[in-house]
């Protein structure tokens, strides 16, 4: 298929390679911060629960808290925004890069008392891992365990965690879901001396976080959250974590770099007007794209498409994921939304559309009970959900289509993430698909129909600025 084709002649435009030894830096030139990456063997293990409960421990001691997520995560965050208070970022070596995450790191140790940092599957899952972030940043690891069917084993898993790769820094482990002394004291006394126990997190139903088929619910849509979380962090009052971690030097990109970057952006996209759909049913949008497009200058404006009666009027729409599927009904019931899109697009101004955005535009949707529900219809196409797992995984893809050259280069390259449970039948002609890193094999498709940018692939805009520009420039569709 030409499609192939063309694959192949990207794979020789951009190599997915891993990244790069950590740079020489001038001790004593950074900035010095207390900071903690939690970690477990595998997901499931209470890291989320843990890195919440901490972030509100310590908010509640009057510290101002910066948290961060490993990896393309958009749930979690939320999670951890709610109990620090604070915007919660993604960290990733390959996604955000190697100069983002330093500029992140150095930001928040100027301005915060403690970072956290929420690991992504088991430490060293991944490529890169979170262990890996955790040698290039020299941060240590604290190792969630889930103890409540362990003994002396506690100890061993704790021996894999510490040892497994050479130079990474640990800072000891926490026992989850355990409720009794004489049970903490038995994995305690198990562990080689050279560990420290910070003791143990009880198994509690009120802190324990429901979860759905794209991982946990959503913060805004849980009634008592504050009430989960303040229970949370009066556990932690019971463990050796109330004291700040030991401190880690944190140091700034480099002066050019940034210049540069700053230069290009800065009121790139003064006196447009972005449109944001951003509610329940489409919330899984990278804090990062958000202070992306604000820096551009643009003017952002925020609807939902299933509380508002009306479109706001606005240059750019930009659909973000979600959960669609769990609010199919009220969004076909909207009809006045939905002529607005429609409108909105008859009048050739461009839509971007992400994974739960994409579906929303297809002509129908089929949840997870069988049940169809007529969307916008500006893609001809249909999806279905299924409990089967569809995609996931970290991606790139080239867009040749915004480029002011005729060739195919890395700087038509966008990295992303996918993750979803549907199917979808689009029919039409994919304008590219992405690769999966670090496989490269073939991933999601990519489309472009009339002035619609859509894929299941969620875009991270900081990660090609050039052409996150490009892509929300209005005068390229005049």
């Amino acid at each position: 298929m030409p499609l192939a084709k063309n694959k192949a002649s990207q794979s020789k435009v951009f190599q997915s390679t891993p990244f790069q030894q950590r740079p020489e830096q001038k001790i004593g030139s950074g900035v010095m911060c207390s900071a903690l990456i939690v970690a477990a063997p595998h997901s499931g293990s209470g890291k989320t629960t843990v890195t919440a409960a901490l972030a509100r421990y310590h908010r509640d001691q009057g510290r101002k808290v910066t948290v961060f997520k490993v990896g393309p995560d958009f749930i979690d965050p939320m999670i951890l925004r709610q109990a620090s208070g604070e915007l919660v970022y993604q960290l990733d070596l390959w996604l955000v890069g190697e100069q983002g995450c330093r500029a992140l790191l150095h930001r928040a140790a100027m301005e915060s008392d403690l970072i956290l940092i929420e690991g992504v599957m088991g430490l060293f899952d991944g490529t890169p891992s979170s262990a890996d972030l955790a040698k290039y940043f020299n941060i240590p690891v604290l190792g969630v365990i889930d103890a409540k069917a362990m003994a002396q084993t506690f100890a061993a898993v704790t021996f894999g965690l510490a040892k497994f790769c050479d130079d990474l820094p640990f800072s000891g482990v926490i026992a989850n879901r355990v409720n009794t002394e004489r049970h903490a004291e038995l994995l305690s006394t198990s562990l080689p001396n050279d560990f420290r126990f910070y003791g143990r997190i009880p198994k509690d139903d009120i802190i324990t976080l429901p979860e759905r088929h794209l991982g946990l619910v959503q913060a805004q849509e849980l009634s008592d959250i504050d009430v989960q979380l303040d229970k949370a962090a009066s556990h932690i009052a019971n463990t050796g974590l109330t004291e700040l971690p030991e401190k880690v030097e944190f140091f700034a990109q480099e002066a050019g770099d940034v210049y540069a970057q700053e230069k290009t952006i800065e009121g790139a996209l003064a006196g447009t007007r972005i449109i944001i759909v951003r509610d329940s049913a489409f919330s899984f949008i990278y804090a990062a794209n958000i202070a992306f497009l604000m820096q551009t200058g643009a003017e952002l404006i925020y609807c939902s498409a299933l509380a508002d009666g009306h479109l706001p009027e606005g240059d750019i729409l930009y659909i973000p994921g979600g959960y669609p599927e769990l609010y199919a009904e009220k969004l076909m019931n909207n009809v006045t939304f939905l002529r607005d899109i429609r409108a909105f697009s008859a009048s050739n101004k461009p839509i971007v559309a992400e994974c739960g955005g994409m579906l929303y535009l297809l002509e129908q949707l089929t949840d997870m009970e069988g049940q169809q529900f007529s969307m916008v219809g500006l893609m001809p196409g249909k999806a279905t959900m299924q409990k089967k797992l569809a995609g996931i995984g970290s991606q790139w893809v080239s867009l040749p289509a915004f480029s002011d050259t005729a060739e195919d280069s890395v700087d038509n390259i966008m990295r992303g993430h996918s993750f979803h449970y549907s199917c979808a039948e689009i029919d039409l002609e994919p304008s590219g698909q992405t690769t999966h890193h670090p496989s490269e094999r073939a991933g999601e498709f990519v489309y472009q129909h009339n002035n619609i940018l859509a894929s299941y692939m969620h875009w991270y805009f900081p990660s090609n600025p050039s052409l996150t520009l490009r892509i929300f420039d209005k005068a390229r569709y005049l």
